[in-house]
């Protein structure tokens, strides 16, 4: 039976390029946008957390265990996968933001759970007060660190800008409630956390609705620097 050119070529091509050929096979791995993710794992475990030193919902005299419980999940694991996923998309900032704070959760809970004994050393040695200064601590250098975070945020939009600028707040005024072991410090910023959350998720779902899915979409304040930059790019 004969064989057509056309076959003939397609045959040389699978025998000699696929297997033998040194170039190397390119693919191209689509990633989706992992900021809603991260935005909602950070919404969600800071909401419940500020919620209970506000004494909202939740006294603050309750245990922390559903909050430790929401911070390895949703807080640490979510988060540390959408800080993975923005490196593979090429996005400096949101792979240090999303799995910095997922470390920030990962620690919440390790210094929370009584099995690692964080606190309980310092019960032994009756420096209890020294515990509160050393958390001070803890939280004073990620409130450093979400200031650095915001300032890379002045030409992106209001929504993450204020988003980054009341994360600072709530742990600002964390760490000085627990350096001075004061409860109004502690509601105060357990109040600004809950509007931290509430910035999250609205930016969340601004990411996520769009003309395909939704019939609406949520404006995210673009500030006139970057709507400059986008019109000369």
């Amino acid at each position: 039976m004969a064989t057509s050119p056309m076959a003939t070529d397609i045959e040389k091509g699978s025998s000699t390029e696929m297997y033998s050929s040194d170039k190397p096979i390119r693919t191209q791995m689509v990633v989706a946008n992992p900021a809603p993710l991260g935005l909602t794992g950070f919404a969600l475990t800071n909401f419940v957390l500020s919620c209970q030193n506000a004494g909202v919902l939740i006294p603050t005299s309750a245990s922390q265990s559903i909050v430790t419980g929401v911070a390895l999940g949703y807080g640490g694991l979510a988060q540390l996968l959408a800080g993975m996923w923005e490196f593979s998309a090429g996005n400096t900032f949101g792979a240090t933001v999303f799995s910095s704070y997922a470390a920030f959760w990962f620690s919440f809970a390790v210094i929370q759970i009584p099995a690692f004994g964080v606190r309980a050393a310092f019960e032994a040695s009756g420096t209890l007060s020294e515990f509160h200064d050393a958390l001070g601590l803890w939280l004073l250098g990620w409130t450093i660190f979400s200031f650095t975070m915001w300032l890379a945020t002045l030409r992106t939009n209001v929504c993450l800008t204020s988003l980054l600028l009341s994360v600072v707040v709530t742990l600002l005024l964390l760490a000085l409630g627990e350096f001075k072991n004061d409860e109004k410090l502690i509601r105060a910023a357990g109040l600004a956390g809950i509007v931290a959350s509430f910035i999250a998720w609205y930016l969340a779902l601004a990411q996520t609705v769009n003309r395909q899915n939704s019939f609406f979409e949520l404006p995210v304040g673009k500030f006139p620097s970057s709507i400059n930059l986008r019109k000369a790019s």
